[in-house]
């Protein structure tokens, strides 16, 4: 079975402005899986609070789902710019 391209969905944006947190995390209702590739638009205006406060507001997303095309292209973007942050080197010196 086929998951439709693209869907609408409950979600909890909790956001965070304080000197301890600065964030914004968005949750999904129910058991929904983003996969790499698709998109998440969270609808309604811009959530601005004030500094030292936190907020959680309830609003609808659209999911849309990538093809298979671009869920490859974007795994391998995603581990070659992995690779980028390996770093290997071989300095003289001893061990202490």
């Amino acid at each position: 079975m086929t998951a439709r391209r693209a869907f609408d969905v409950p979600c909890r944006i909790a956001v965070e402005q304080s000197e301890a947190h600065f964030h914004a995390h968005v949750e999904l209702a129910g058991e929904v899986v983003v996969h790499p590739g698709d998109r998440v638009r969270v609808h309604g205006e811009p959530i601005r609070i004030p500094f030292g406060q936190s907020a959680v507001i309830e609003r609808m997303a659209t999911v849309v789902r990538a093809g298979p095309l671009l869920r490859g292209w974007t795994r391998l973007v995603a581990y070659l710019g992995l690779t980028e942050l390996y770093e290997v080197s071989f300095n003289p010196g001893s061990l202490k």
